[in-house]
């Protein structure tokens, strides 16, 4: 399994075009085999995106997170991920949301597909991109 990260769901479905190479390489090869997973924290983001006007969909905000949860892997924010999510260093990003993103990478032991370069930057979590 690999994650990905809130904006890469929404490339995925919107503009795969997007991604770089490498990233719809890992996507496409763990659909096949183990999924792809997302934090439960990107369920939120994407359903603050839309209900701000800043990314449109075709269907309601809940069809659209439902859609999201039949074609993602959903990980919940566990003790384990809560814990890991404040013990990054200041060289990763202060965002909640990416903390509690990369924890959640971090603690199932999978790559991260993300564009964010902060977070590549910060050798903290296996990315892809």
């Amino acid at each position: 399994m690999i994650l990905v990260d809130t904006h890469v769901v929404l490339w995925i479905a919107q503009v795969p075009d997007m991604l770089s190479e490498a990233a719809r390489d890992a996507i496409s090869g763990e659909r096949r085999r183990d999924g792809i997973g997302i934090s439960d924290k990107s369920l939120w983001e994407l359903a603050m995106l839309v209900s701000r006007g800043q990314v449109r969909v075709k269907t309601s905000l809940r069809e659209f997170l439902q859609e999201v949860e039949r074609n993602f892997i959903v990980l919940p924010v566990t003790s384990a991920v809560a814990e890991a999510s404040v013990q990054f260093s200041d060289a990763y990003p202060k965002d909640p949301a990416d903390r509690i993103i990369g924890a959640t990478a971090r603690v199932h032991g999978v790559r991260l597909v993300t564009r964010d370069e902060k977070i590549r930057a910060s050798g903290e979590v296996p990315v892809v991109w």
